[in-house]
């Protein structure tokens, strides 16, 4: 059962107020409210998509478990942040998708120009 506790103690934590959290989904102002009232309650899918502005998981928002935080991915928090950097920065995911057919010379050329451009100020 979706535990709408657990998700407004989330949205306070993000200092966020219900009405921004529910326009992140263009949902109404009343919608936290409504589901309060068991009206407009998230499907599977759009469960994953609140967990993930809330950076926890479908589990802690269900009472499946008290592990508030995502798990690391391999237990690597550098490689979780890759993967967190690819879903969210539409600008990294283009950056992959142009060098995930690259040569590994070819990565380490664009990392050359990468950084003569960030050194250029």
């Amino acid at each position: 059962m979706f535990n709408i506790a657990k998700l407004e103690q989330l949205i306070k934590e993000k200092g966020w107020s219900n009405t921004y959290f529910s326009s992140l989904f263009n949902k109404s102002r009343s919608w936290i409210s409504d589901m309060k009232r068991g009206l407009g309650l998230p499907d599977e899918n759009m469960l994953v998509g609140i967990a993930d502005k809330l950076d926890t998981t479908v589990d802690y928002l269900t009472d499946k478990t008290d592990q508030k935080n995502k798990p690391l991915v391999n237990n690597d928090e550098e490689l979780t942040e890759y993967l967190e950097q690819l879903k969210t920065r539409p600008e990294m995911k283009m950056l992959f998708h142009l060098a995930s057919g690259a040569t590994k010379e070819d990565v380490e050329k664009a990392v050359k120009i990468v950084e003569a451009f960030l050194k250029k100020d």
